[in-house]
């Protein structure tokens, strides 16, 4: 009956952290602007509530008569897992002083609501103030953790175990090498840019996007799709798990590939193993957030998979474009199935990092996890952001940057506290090529893909990342599924081959 106690213990907790995430999600969809104040102080007052229960000496009794029923069990022992997991997580939870996440946690809803007052304004100066404590406490927090190297290092592991700001510079130096040649071949194929740029109907786009997500494998019968200012997905256990996306009449990509991202997202969590709702498994203690995904890198790897390794193919439109064209008649008149694809595909390189290509994409990441890294040590200061955000940008990209809120002001992450994840995507972009290389592998995933039946994509998918939640680290999930650690071969594999046919 120990681990039945430790069980109840860790349900409750995890309970509390998915109101907190239900709180969040209609802070960011649908909360009228006066409820700020008062929001923020109701997610600070339960998100206190869950460290200290996880902290308490209820869960500490339960965690240590667990291990006294379970002593002699084998050491891949599921229950075994849950609780050493729990105690370790918890641990690193506790070095973390509890004002400090009361007062982040209030902060955090705060400063997204100034954020997107100072998006809308193109206002850095009035969010600077509300980013500057956010950026204090999150080098207090990583202070707190304690890191061997660099500050960043304690915030990036939070979101992607065992990951470090030296093995991140060694994988952006890989990429760069890579990706540099492959973006000045990529911008000399010829594209039809215009086709992007007309106007497409909001309700439509998401018509379109919604029915595509219900194929990829997406529930809406566990979920929904509502709008934001920044795409987002969130979950309250398996059996509930919403995303959001953005829609902009004049640019198509913006509006489908933003909903099958999140989407990819979504599929994650509401694959999550049944028994693991409401568990270690399903509980994040460190960031004390209801996850179920293993890591944010591990996450992003099934909403790039399914975004860019699928949606992005070309027979992923051979076999859907005439769908498309049937809700957009007018506006598709004149496009071939190869012209939609080589545009979709098309080097552009953007302000924007949502709707940035393939090419580009990473080059964003890694600006961002520079200017994080640079402000964790102390050598970046946020009134210097925008001049240095704008020189990183014109770098990188050859891009001048006309506004703050097409820059420094365009992501929420640093308003939600999230500094370190950026990397994340990055690490979810390679990681989403290995599986997909594998997975391919499978006569009936690859049949599938080729006739538009994506079910087997889905339950190879289920069966080596989705139903393990938190339960195995986010690599023995790839080596398991893989037979390799984290390796940037196959990605820049995919988009040579991709860079090649748009040469063609």
């Amino acid at each position: 009956m120990s681990f039945a106690v430790f069980e109840t213990e860790v349900a409750r907790i995890n309970d509390i952290l998915c109101a907190v995430n239900l709180l969040t999600w209609d802070s960011r969809t649908m909360m009228p602007a006066g409820g700020v104040e008062a929001r923020g102080q109701q997610i600070a007052t339960l998100v206190g509530v869950a460290r200290d229960m996880a902290t308490g000496d209820a869960l500490q009794r339960a965690i240590e008569t667990a291990r006294a029923e379970l002593a002699g069990a084998p050491s891949d022992d599921l229950r075994l897992v849950a609780v050493e997991q729990a105690a370790a997580s918890i641990a690193k939870l506790s070095r973390i002083p509890a004002q400090l996440v009361a007062a982040s946690t209030t902060l955090k809803t705060q400063a997204q609501a100034d954020w997107v007052k100072a998006r809308a304004a193109d206002d850095f100066a009035g969010f600077a103030p509300v980013l500057e404590r956010t950026m204090d406490m999150q080098r207090e927090i990583a202070g707190a953790l304690g890191y061997e190297e660099h500050p960043y290092d304690a915030l990036v592991e939070t979101y992607e175990p065992g990951m470090r700001w030296s093995k991140l510079q060694v994988l952006y130096g890989q990429l760069q090498q890579s990706l540099i040649p492959l973006l000045a071949e990529a911008k000399e194929a010829k594209v039809r840019g215009e086709i992007l740029d007309r106007a497409y109907p909001v309700d439509r786009q998401r018509q379109f996007s919604s029915m595509m997500a219900t194929r990829l494998g997406y529930d809406f019968g566990r979920g929904r799709l509502d709008d934001a200012v920044h795409p987002f997905e969130i979950s309250f256990t398996r059996a509930d798990v919403r995303i959001t996306g953005r829609f902009r009449e004049t640019w198509l990509p913006g509006g489908l590939f933003a909903v099958w991202h999140e989407a990819g997202h979504g599929l994650y969590e509401q694959g999550i193993s049944e028994q693991f709702s409401r568990s270690t498994f399903t509980t994040d203690f460190v960031n004390l957030y209801a996850v179920g995904g293993t890591s944010f890198g591990t996450h992003e790897s099934q909403s790039r998979l399914l975004e860019n390794r699928v949606g992005r193919s070309r027979r992923f439109w051979d076999l859907h474009f005439h769908e498309l064209k049937a809700v957009f008649p007018e506006q598709l008149s004149d496009v071939t199935v190869d012209d939609f694809w080589r545009v979709i595909n098309a080097a552009r390189p953007s302000l924007i990092r949502v709707e940035a290509d393939e090419l580009t994409y990473d080059f964003h990441i890694m600006l961002r996890s520079e200017i994080e890294a640079g402000l964790m040590a102390g050598e970046i200061r946020v009134a210097d952001l925008p001049a240095i955000w704008r020189d990183k940008v014109k770098s990188y990209l050859g891009l001048d940057v006309p506004t703050d809120t097409l820059g420094v002001l365009q992501d929420v992450h640093w308003s939600s506290g999230m500094v370190g994840s950026f990397p994340t995507y990055t690490v979810g972009n390679i990681m989403s090529s290995q599986l997909f290389a594998e997975a391919r592998k499978d006569d009936a995933v690859e049949s599938g893909l080729d006739t538009g039946d994506y079910t087997p994509l889905k339950s190879w998918l289920h069966d080596n990342v989705h139903q393990h939640g938190r339960s195995k680290s986010p690599s023995e999930i790839l080596v398991a599924a893989t037979g390799n650690e984290l390796n940037a071969d196959a990605y820049i594999a995919d988009l040579t081959a991709k860079v090649a046919d748009l040469s063609s």
